[in-house]
């Protein structure tokens, strides 16, 4: 029978800790839908989704550079067409901008967008 030292139940002990950080995060980000690529009405259904089957209170629409547009239609539409009857609200806007290094290496701003729609 061999037994464990300490520094082996130290190693196993941040593990865990991770596992749990993670988890509150995914459960933070839990009502925010980005915006890409995907054809428009998934993301129309994923914030009605988000505000009827998971009873979200609040859900936040991040996009960046050119899908902003496409960001603000998917709030309106959800808003004032598809869940016209569900009395949701633009809450908050916040735009920002990221620096990053493109593809040359060539230092680059991206704008950005949150939209914070609110279930009164």
């Amino acid at each position: 029978m061999e037994q464990e030292t300490p520094t082996e139940n130290t190693k196993s002990q941040p593990t865990e800790t991770t596992e749990k950080n993670q988890e509150k995060e995914e459960k933070q980000d839990d009502n925010v839908i980005f915006i890409g690529q995907k054809p428009f009405m998934n993301y129309v259904t994923g914030v009605a989704t988000q505000f009827n089957t998971k009873k979200q209170t609040q859900v936040t629409i991040k996009a960046r550079g050119k899908f902003i547009s496409r960001a603000v239609d998917v709030a309106e539409v959800s808003a004032k067409r598809f869940l016209k009857d569900e009395n949701i609200a633009v809450k908050n806007i916040k735009i920002d901008s990221e620096e990053f290094e493109n593809k040359e290496g060539k230092r680059v701003n991206v704008s950005t967008i949150e939209i914070t729609l609110e279930k009164q």
